[in-house]
């Protein structure tokens, strides 16, 4: 009995090496959700991939990934600011071209030359650095941010194009920017774990001649466990062509998405992080 429950703790930690792209964040990266839980099927896309965002073999954040929109759903992260220099150099992910591919987010430049991928292939299964060229009125807005993390490692991990979604250039330089760099300061004073998932609700607009998705609405929610044990949490959403971003319960948050994704009813969190 013994030996079959080492062989099956060696057969899950070479599978947990094994690949970037997964099969569920329960299974592979779940340190990065509140008590180790995902966000439901409510926000699962037809097409999805499930990432955990790896960079110089170690994992960062998690991603679930909609392929056919070629934008993430959410990405989902322990919040450690600290100040740095930002990074310049974009990511893709090579394990959305297929598993033979390394592990590791990399350049388009190395897939390229090194491993001799085509630039159209890399784009059958994501968004690629032309997308996002020539854009009037929105930029790269990353959903997981890298002034939200403490290394240039880790910050250099958001910086991969599955964590990318056109934004308002606006938006992206006003309201939001406001709430990751203002309003998350003050909401977590006293947190000693502040778990975030921010996402961006699929819109009817596209870029890149219909490649990728413009979201009409973004959105964060985070749950904070403080010293003495006590939950609290608060949420955002914002549309996507507004300088605006309304603050709400995690409780409206879900219910909004519920209708706005229109897949069933979403919860974020585990039970225990407040939805009042």
């Amino acid at each position: 009995m013994l030996w079959l429950l080492l062989l099956q703790v060696v057969v899950s930690c070479l599978w947990l090496g094994h690949s970037e792209v997964v099969k569920s964040f329960e299974t592979s990266c779940p340190q990065f959700f509140f008590r180790e839980t995902p966000p439901n099927e409510g926000l699962e896309p037809q097409n999805p991939a499930w990432i955990c965002q790896r960079y110089k073999n170690q994992y960062y954040f998690a991603t679930l990934y909609d392929r056919k929109m070629r934008i993430p759903v959410y990405s989902a992260y322990i919040y450690q600011p600290g100040p740095g220099k930002r990074p310049k150099t974009w990511l893709v992910e090579p394990q959305l071209i297929g598993p033979t591919y390394p592990k590791t987010m990399e350049k388009e430049w190395t897939l390229l030359n090194r491993y001799n991928v085509s630039l159209e292939k890399i784009s059958q299964s994501q968004a690629i650095l032309h997308d996002y060229k020539n854009l009037t009125g929105l930029n790269r807005g990353h959903l997981n941010p890298n002034g939200h993390h403490d290394d240039y490692s880790s910050r250099m991990a958001t910086f991969t194009l599955t964590n990318i979604v056109p934004q308002d250039e606006k938006l992206n330089g006003g309201a939001w920017n406001n709430y990751e760099q203002q309003t998350m300061i003050r909401n977590t004073q006293g947190c000693t774990n502040t778990y975030v998932i921010v996402g961006a609700v699929p819109g009817n607009n596209y870029i890149a001649k219909g490649r990728v998705n413009k979201p009409s609405h973004l959105w964060s929610a985070a749950c904070c466990v403080m010293d003495n044990n006590y939950i609290k949490a608060w949420a955002v959403i914002a549309e996507n062509d507004k300088n605006q971003v309304q603050l709400l319960t995690l409780g409206e948050l879900e219910d909004t998405l519920t209708e706005l994704y229109g897949r069933g009813q979403v919860s974020l969190f585990d039970s225990d992080c407040p939805r009042e």
